[in-house]
């Protein structure tokens, strides 16, 4: 578990400081690496960007979505038609009012909002949806996104 853990905390590291950190042999953290990457334990490496500091424009939504679980399935099939959709990036079964989270992004709210009217909204099993927009990101995956220095505005007299 403490390789697990070094590797979800920083993919970065090398296999000779994990094997350090873990306090494994290099061969066993190799070993290990190859094991969790064949059983789908580790299912990829991926780094967190902070969008805000780049000229990328970007919205992501959450949307909760109410749907009818299938006999047999549950929840399952209506979530796989569901992250099938490239705009998706996630997706939860929840307690509470409503089944689902999807956490998508698109270039704008209307882009966002037409995924959702056009898409998610009439698939058979939805029954309803509700979207909230991310405003801004103070931390995600344990890490936290630091303030940008706000840039002086240029007075411009004439």
């Amino acid at each position: 578990m403490k390789l697990l853990q070094l590797l979800e905390e920083d993919c970065t590291l090398t296999p000779e400081q994990l094997a350090s950190m873990a306090d494994m042999s290099l061969e066993e953290v190799k070993a290990e690496i190859k094991r969790y990457e064949d059983e789908k334990i580790i299912l990829g490496y991926k780094a967190i960007v902070d969008w805000d500091r780049t000229d990328r424009e970007a919205v992501t939504a959450l949307i909760e979505v109410k749907v009818t679980p299938q006999r047999g399935a549950g929840f399952d099939r209506v979530a796989e038609r569901i992250y099938q959709y490239d705009e998706v990036e996630s997706v939860y079964l929840m307690s509470g009012a409503y089944d689902l989270t999807v956490i998508i992004s698109g270039r704008t709210l209307k882009e966002v909002a037409q995924f959702v009217g056009e898409r998610l909204s009439p698939l058979e099993d939805v029954t309803g949806t509700a979207t909230h927009f991310i405003l801004h990101k103070y931390k995600e995956k344990h890490l936290i996104f630091e303030k940008q220095e706000k840039q002086p505005k240029e007075l411009i007299f004439s």
